[in-house]
């Protein structure tokens, strides 16, 4: 597989400060050791980055949150590896995310509004060889049903609501974390198959995302 961290002492490095930072799960953490965060960087002055805790951007005025960020959201999945979750991710971005995911989860499908994005992380799913990883240009606050239903649904970016329509694309027992807009801020926000919903700590707000396919880009 290519992507994999090259420097140890770096990759440490993270992974102690994401301990730091409350990112404790051993899967999430493997994850993130496994996939390396360059390989989302277009900018190769900017790869040395690729093992702080910064936030890094890509094309179509997006980013790549801090690892922290990215990590507290995965987290507060709950996978478990080997129980054959399917995952769908809203606002794929670089495909970092969605890499990751797909070291924890059977199989991902992620959606991406803008068609250069969504090129370039098929190209890093051949790379990477990430055969259970899909990935659609589509409005992702729309999910994507015809792969549903889902275990997980984990939105990359934040709304002021979530959508019933993603609510409807859970399996039985599933579960849905977004960032969420209150008046205090943004909160971490998972909701259950069942109804119930919990408040999770978050310390860095992430974009909004936006309705509707990209037009121009």
């Amino acid at each position: 597989m290519a992507g994999l961290i090259a420097d140890p002492f770096r990759s440490a490095r993270l992974v102690l400060h994401l301990r730091q930072e409350g990112v404790t799960d051993d899967g999430v953490l493997r994850a993130m050791e496994t996939i390396d965060r360059a390989a989302f960087v277009d900018d190769p002055a900017l790869s040395q980055l690729a093992f702080e805790n910064a936030i890094l951007p890509i094309p179509c005025g997006q980013i790549i949150p801090r690892p922290v960020t990215t990590g507290q959201l995965i987290q507060a999945l709950q996978l478990v590896r080997g129980n054959e979750s399917r995952v769908l991710l809203v606002g794929a971005g670089s495909g970092y995310t969605a890499a990751l995911l797909a070291q924890l989860a059977a199989d991902v499908f992620a959606v991406e509004r803008f068609h250069t994005l969504t090129e370039a992380i098929r190209r890093r799913i051949l790379e990477l060889e990430l055969s259970n990883l899909a990935v659609r240009c589509e409005d992702g606050l729309l999910g994507w049903p015809e792969r549903g239903p889902y275990d997980r649904i984990l939105l990359a970016g934040a709304v002021e609501e979530i959508p019933d329509t993603l609510l409807s694309q859970l399996g039985k027992g599933g579960m849905l974390v977004a960032p969420v807009v209150t008046g205090a801020g943004q909160v971490l926000m998972r909701l259950h198959e069942n109804g119930e919903r919990e408040r999770l700590g978050f310390r860095h707000a992430l974009p909004m995302l936006r309705e509707g396919r990209s037009q121009a880009l």
